[in-house]
């Protein structure tokens, strides 16, 4: 039978599919979506910051009781990942299951792992000494970080103490890894940025949004190790793991200082 004699197939606009909704379209809004948690999550430890300040009413972390003092230094950090974890499920692609993980690039991998191991090791190599010069260049009182100048001086109970060795050996470098090397670097992949790209990006996100103006370029190269593990494993454990070996020292430092065992 020619096509003559089949004549024209009807058209049914009940039948008709809506074209699908291109998918770099699709993508750069998850991006901008996610960049809206990330800064969400950085407003909520600003804000929890700020609370803690207010419960005592001073702004003088230096002044603040033991408790408060601790509490400064774990929730409003915890709470910042905490928001971003649940904002990447509600609005991150894919299914909704496993849809943080996925996101957040989270997976067990004893070789990413490693990686990141022997990363942050070897990134002492470099950081060790850049940080040797910045406090010869900028002077041995402007060389502590912010933690630092709030225990200046003071000594904890064993059990404080030891809060304040966790927090920022272990806990502080997860919470800010699920931020910025997380939830930051999955924008701008959903962005379309070149990986190269995106490194550079967040490091340089992660040593302004400490607000210490004067170590941003210090926290600049302490960050190169922390996001070539990311880059090169794509998993987020080896930033965390990179991150908190770089973290380790300084923590033992302030642990020591803070029970009495360091001039």
């Amino acid at each position: 039978m020619s096509e003559e004699q089949i004549g024209p197939v009807p058209h049914d606009d009940r039948l008709a599919v809506p074209p699908a909704e291109p998918v770099p379209t699709r993508q750069r809004r998850v991006g901008f979506s996610l960049v809206a948690v990330f800064l969400a999550g950085q407003l909520t430890m600003l804000v929890v910051s700020v609370l803690v300040l207010l419960s005592y009413g001073s702004a003088e972390t230096s002044l603040l009781e033991d408790g408060r003092l601790l509490a400064l230094l774990v929730v409003p950090t915890s709470l910042g990942a905490v928001v971003a974890a649940i904002g990447t499920g509600r609005v991150g692609a894919g299914p909704r299951a496993g849809r943080v993980w996925r996101e957040l690039a989270v997976r067990w991998n004893a070789k990413d792992i490693a990686i990141g191991l022997a990363l942050g090791v070897g990134g002492l190599a470099l950081t060790l000494p850049a940080a040797a010069v910045w406090a010869a260049w900028v002077g041995e009182d402007q060389a502590s970080s912010a933690v630092g100048d709030a225990f200046a001086g003071r000594e904890l109970a064993p059990v404080a103490a030891v809060i304040a060795f966790l927090a920022v050996w272990l806990i502080a470098p997860l919470a800010e890894e699920v931020l910025f090397r997380g939830v930051l670097w999955r924008a701008f992949e959903h962005l379309g940025c070149n990986r190269w790209v995106v490194f550079a990006a967040t490091s340089l996100v992660f040593s302004i949004a400490h607000l210490e103006l004067l170590r941003t370029p210090l926290l600049l190269v302490l960050s190169i190790p922390i996001g070539l593990a990311r880059l090169l494993t794509g998993n987020l454990l080896a930033s965390v793991v990179a991150h908190q070996v770089n973290n380790f020292l300084p923590a033992v430092a302030l642990f020591l200082a803070s029970t009495g065992n360091l001039p």
